[in-house]
């Protein structure tokens, strides 16, 4: 298939209804993010885009590995408390930034982590963004996808059925396709880091480092 051919397909896809995002399931969204189309126009209105591939889930003030846990409220956080459907973006180590989709109803502060995606369209300019590597190392980790993608606070609260971010269908992975761990760097949590709140798609190349066994 021709670039062109490609784009004019991919112009086609659905973007994600709200009621998508409303749904109160998180772990199931998490995991029916999984073979979508995350999209992130350039500064001049180009798609950039790119197959989610692994996602984390959160689960607000009982998840001890969420920003929320115990009813926790910032002006850092506050958006996780709206309506799903929101991106949540927060910085992280001093250095990198993370994509995070907002779920649920308002008050209910859920969400899922975008860990990596599988670039598709764009991909020059997430080169261009990224410097010198490997393309399987362009968006392979939450810190790496939002440096190709430009993502950063600015969009922390953009609405994903807008036209600044959105998620497209794109594909369906079946269940022996996906594997489900622990999620990454939460030691602290206690207890909730050993909940399998994981998922990515086996065998993909973009996926991040594997902390262990998948099931």
């Amino acid at each position: 298939m021709n670039d062109a051919v490609k784009n004019r397909r991919l112009t086609k896809l659905k973007k994600l209804p709200r009621k998508f995002f409303l749904r109160e399931e998180t772990i199931s969204i998490a995991r029916d993010l999984l073979g979508k189309l995350i999209v992130v126009p350039d500064e001049k209105g180009s798609r950039v885009s790119g197959m989610i591939v692994e996602v984390e889930a959160y689960l607000g003030v009982t998840d001890r590995a969420a920003h929320s846990f115990g009813g926790r409220r910032t002006a850092r956080n506050e958006i996780t408390y709206g309506n799903g459907g929101h991106v949540y973006v927060f910085f992280i180590y001093g250095m990198y930034f993370q994509l995070n989709v907002v779920t649920g109803p308002a008050e209910r502060p859920h969400v899922v982590l975008i860990r990596a995606v599988e670039p598709v369209e764009g991909i020059e300019k997430m080169r261009e963004r990224r410097g010198p590597m490997k393309d399987k190392n362009l968006t392979s980790g939450p810190g790496k996808l939002c440096i190709a993608f430009a993502i950063d606070r600015g969009l922390n609260g953009a609405d994903l059925t807008s036209d600044k971010i959105w998620i497209e269908e794109y594909r369906s992975f079946r269940d022996d396709e996906i594997a489900i761990g622990k999620r990454i760097g939460i030691d602290y949590a206690g207890e909730d880091a050993d909940k399998p709140w994981r998922f990515w798609v086996k065998g993909n190349q973009f996926v991040s480092k594997m902390p262990g066994p998948a099931r």
